[in-house]
């Protein structure tokens, strides 16, 4: 089992209980008492979702948000949350982060009710899980698998911006510093999850890249997606970066860290905030990918994928 993929699927045989949703989606969703809790759980390491040279403000500011997305992605309001913390030996540090955690705990109202930390071996990368933990909207908490063979695809914001300040921090630059701050700083849309939650028939936040997230739904869904290239919604910046304008839309369409909401809603659903149309669903099974109305073959590498 070397794979994320791999791996998943053998957890399905344990993940049974229908508040897991097969494990096909951002958050598990537990009824209670009439109440849907929605509870999602993520881990960051050192290396893999963050540069070890990240300030560690960002770094705890980026914990949260990455589980406040998955919540957003289901309309949620959070509760609350529990913290796993590997100690670095640094207090310093270990202050910094805790600064930046509560900076965006405060912010979305979302309080720390508990957790563990553990000592790691002598060089072993930083290791921190949240467990975030949300009330469920009144009209339903969607799911990645509710779209159907004509409703469009839609996303907000831009995408992309992250991908480009992970490569600036990468080479130690600081402008354009909007992408720079997409990257460590990302802002989960949690009120418009739930402005949206009413509306939409699927919904997930793009975490490992538009197309990734965009195949995965569809699967999820058991229908086939298409997505114009063309009409992702690109930031100036981005724009202004000098790449050949197909790779640029492809970069933007693979890179992860966005945290945009993407979404399946039928033609002509009034949405309460602006959103781009960049697909639509159809018959079938997998992604297609149009570049005005030139169809272009699949990247080798759709988003980012453990493993």
């Amino acid at each position: 089992m070397t794979t994320e993929t791999v791996f998943i699927e053998a957890l399905r045989a344990l993940a049974t209980h229908d508040a897991a949703r097969g494990l096909q989606d951002d958050a598990a969703v537990l009824e209670i008492g009439g109440a849907a809790l929605v509870l999602t759980s993520d881990t960051i390491v050192a290396g893999v979702h963050f540069l070890p040279a990240d300030p560690p403000e960002d770094i705890g500011w980026k914990l949260a948000a990455v589980n406040l997305s998955d919540l957003a992605a289901k309309g949620a309001q959070p509760l609350a949350c529990l913290m796993n913390y590997a100690l670095t030996g640094d207090d310093d540090w270990d202050r910094r982060f805790l600064l930046g955690l509560k900076e965006a705990l405060d912010l979305y109202g979302m309080p720390l009710i508990g957790g563990d930390t553990v000592a790691m071996p002598e060089g072993a990368p930083g290791v921190f899980t949240l467990t975030a933990i949300g009330k469920g909207p009144d009209c339903g908490v969607p799911s990645r698998s509710g779209a159907k063979a004509g409703d469009i695809l839609c996303v907000t914001g831009t995408v992309g911006d992250a991908g480009l300040g992970l490569e600036l921090a990468k080479r130690g630059e600081k402008s354009p510093p909007n992408c720079l701050r997409a990257y460590r700083r990302p802002q989960p849309l949690v009120q418009e999850g739930q402005l949206l939650a009413p509306l939409v028939r699927a919904m997930m936040d793009v975490s490992d890249g538009v197309l990734i997230d965009a195949a995965r739904m569809a699967a999820a869904s058991a229908v086939a997606v298409e997505i114009s290239l063309d009409r992702l919604p690109l930031s100036q910046a981005l724009l202004s970066s000098g790449q050949d304008d197909l790779q640029l839309r492809t970069a933007a369409a693979t890179a992860g860290d966005d945290y945009q909401l993407l979404l399946a809603v039928p033609p002509g659903t009034p949405l309460p905030l602006p959103v781009t149309i960049i697909g639509r669903f159809a018959e079938g099974q997998g992604l297609s990918l149009l570049n005005g109305r030139t169809l272009v073959p699949l990247p080798s590498r759709l988003g980012y994928l453990h493993g």
